[in-house]
């Protein structure tokens, strides 16, 4: 079966960066067509962070990632990061890493169309 791990998380002050790392086992990473990243925090529903399509690489993220946070991936390692940037305490959530078994071009942003997840890492941009 498939299996994410997520790694990375912490407690920051704001402004501080953050680089989260999910891998992934039990089956070729290179049959994970399209990675991505949510978060959820406390009291509110899980959200759309970004995403990378693992063949080619592109990526797509939400406005409040845009600018501040990149998605890389790395073959060798079957690890998908999630750098983030210039935090805000609104990016306060635990961090999720998901895998789509779609072979589509678009970019997945819903979480009902994610077949795996990790565990969570938490988070925490203190003011």
């Amino acid at each position: 079966q498939v299996r994410l791990v997520e790694s990375g998380g912490g407690l920051v002050q704001a402004g501080d960066s953050l680089r989260l790392s999910c891998v992934a086992s039990g089956r070729s990473f290179n049959s994970y067509y399209v990675m991505g990243w949510f978060r959820q925090a406390p009291g509110q529903e899980r959200e759309f962070v970004g995403t990378v399509h693992w063949r080619g690489g592109s990526t797509h993220y939400a406005d409040s990632a845009k600018g501040r946070f990149t998605i890389n991936r790395d073959d060798a390692k079957n690890t998908v990061a999630l750098q983030m940037n210039s935090l805000k305490p609104e990016d306060t959530a635990i961090y999720y890493c998901a895998a789509s078994l779609d072979f589509t071009d678009r970019f997945i942003t819903s979480v009902e169309e994610y077949h795996f997840w990790g565990q969570g890492t938490q988070v925490t941009v203190s003011s």
